[in-house]
């Protein structure tokens, strides 16, 4: 082999890169456990669909008209329909007695959640509902006498009743409904309106 052969072929041994794949293989862990992790978080982060509520019940076609009227509701509560032009404010409020049914509607036009129980609820369950209510904006909650069942909860044309504060539906129907895709005037005003039952 001549002088200048063996030169190029030294001279290539220097200059040849060796591919660093341990350094590839480190990087790429990384990216496909940040993916991962990215992707867990935004499915969680998005709101439960209403099909995953076991027990909804919705209705469609609401009118939303104002009036200075009493009006007769087809559900209790009711779930949409005409109401009072002052909405109640539902700024993580608990009212300790019955709200009036046109003001609370007015509530959920604006994406509220409204919590109503039975009076005589059990005290545990009083705090665990006025925990979550107090700590989440655009939700309300008072006593309705003559409920169906002990607690119910109601959006714009979407309802769930309940058992108990502990099950799982709560957090979810919070998720899903407050200022949610049913809303008519998702995020107008929750507060600045009538402060009293």
């Amino acid at each position: 082999m001549s002088k200048s052969a063996r030169n190029r072929a030294q001279r290539n041994v220097l200059t040849q890169r060796q591919v660093p794949w341990g350094t590839i293989a480190f990087f790429s862990v990384i990216g496909l456990v940040a993916i991962v992790a990215i992707g867990y978080a935004f499915l969680q982060s998005r709101p439960p669909s209403a099909d995953s509520i076991e027990g909804l019940i919705e209705k469609e076609g609401l009118s939303s008209n104002h009036t200075t009227a009493a009006v007769r509701y087809d559900t209790t509560p009711p779930m949409g329909g005409d109401h009072d032009a002052i909405w109640q404010n539902c700024n993580g409020r608990v009212y300790t007695s019955p709200l009036r049914n046109e003001n609370a509607v007015h509530s959920l036009e604006h994406g509220a959640v409204w919590i109503t129980y039975r009076p005589g609820l059990a005290a545990d369950q009083l705090d665990r509902l006025k925990s979550k209510v107090e700590n989440t904006d655009y939700t309300l909650m008072s006593p309705y006498p003559g409920l169906d069942s002990p607690i119910v909860m109601t959006a714009w044309g979407k309802q769930l009743k309940l058992q108990s504060a502990d099950d799982s539906r709560v957090d979810a129907f919070l998720r899903a409904f407050v200022k949610g895709e049913q809303t008519p005037e998702p995020g107008a005003p929750c507060t600045g309106a009538k402060d009293t039952p």
